[in-house]
């Protein structure tokens, strides 16, 4: 991957200015148009252990839109590694984008049902007589943490007060809190509904790491749920493109950008912050919509 392209893009709005706070973007999403924005890091070491273990084939977990399904059968197949994506849900009678280009990039799809899926061991216990390397969902583990701590180290990123991201497993979050400087503060926007055990799944994580930063996870920004985008969510995130030529997706990205405006409106960050949003990636989940949706 050619980290070279990423670029930190300043964001200049009245909203901003009125309440002296700043913006900047980090835009992981022009890393590469499939293993893009925080994939590569939380997969790389991962891959990197499957080939030092001498697996040959990587497996894996996640849904029909799934962003990691799609990156790692991407990433495996540019490792010379095979890959299994265990699916949530049955199989449709269409596949998703995402999962008509998994198996483009000759992933092995098992479709399983929402209440199968819920018990991962057992599903990797039936799968016991393959020689497969396990990656949890969204990458989940502290390997996929510390990859994702390098984040942080593709720019100079020290001058930020606060560091805000989208939450979906917690993995990136917590390498975030790995990867951050002493005095900074991490804030994840959780995607999902109610899903208020995120912050013990972090701390779990990093039971034995010594984090400095301290980290929060707020709540209200799901619009309904995972997945979920009404039409004041497609309306923001089309007036932010056209202001910012931000592109911003359905499940994380967008759902962040909007938190943060209205917390900022809010008077949520002291006078002066210096703030720096992370853009995940993960565009490609936007391919879901009718076509026009959305103006990028």
């Amino acid at each position: 991957m050619d980290l070279r392209s990423i670029e930190i893009q300043p964001i200049e709005a009245k909203w901003l200015t009125d309440k002296h706070v700043s913006l900047d973007v980090l835009r992981l999403d022009k890393i590469d148009a499939v293993v893009s924005g925080n994939k590569w890091f939380k997969l790389k070491y991962y891959l990197v252990q499957a080939q030092v273990e001498q697996k040959r084939t990587v497996a894996t977990f996640g849904g029909a839109w799934s962003n990691h399904i799609i990156a790692t059968a991407y990433a495996a197949r540019e490792a010379g590694l095979k890959s299994v994506g265990i699916i949530r849900g049955e199989k449709p009678t269409v596949l998703s984008y995402t999962l008509a280009q998994a198996i483009e990039y000759n992933m092995e799809l098992h479709f399983v049902s929402r209440d199968q899926y819920k018990r991962k061991e057992e599903i990797i216990q039936s799968f016991s007589n393959n020689d497969w390397f396990w990656i949890d969902e969204g990458g989940y583990g502290i390997t996929g943490a510390k990859g994702a701590a390098e984040i942080l180290k593709t720019v100079d990123t020290r001058s930020y007060s606060q560091i805000v991201a989208a939450v979906g497993t917690g993995t990136m979050l917590s390498g975030l809190i790995l990867g951050s400087s002493r005095g900074q503060s991490i804030t994840g926007i959780s995607s999902m509904k109610g899903n208020t055990a995120i912050e013990q799944q972090i701390k779990d994580l990093l039971k034995n790491e010594n984090p400095q930063a301290t980290f929060e996870i707020k709540h209200e920004y799901h619009f309904g749920g995972y997945g979920k985008h009404p039409h004041q969510l497609i309306t923001f995130i089309n007036d932010s493109y056209d202001k910012h030529l931000l592109p911003l997706d359905i499940v994380y990205t967008g759902k962040t950008f909007y938190a943060i405006k209205d917390m900022v409106e809010n008077n949520r960050f002291q006078t002066g912050s210096k703030l720096l949003m992370i853009h995940s990636g993960g565009l490609q989940g936007n391919k879901s919509l009718a076509n026009k949706v959305l103006v990028f």
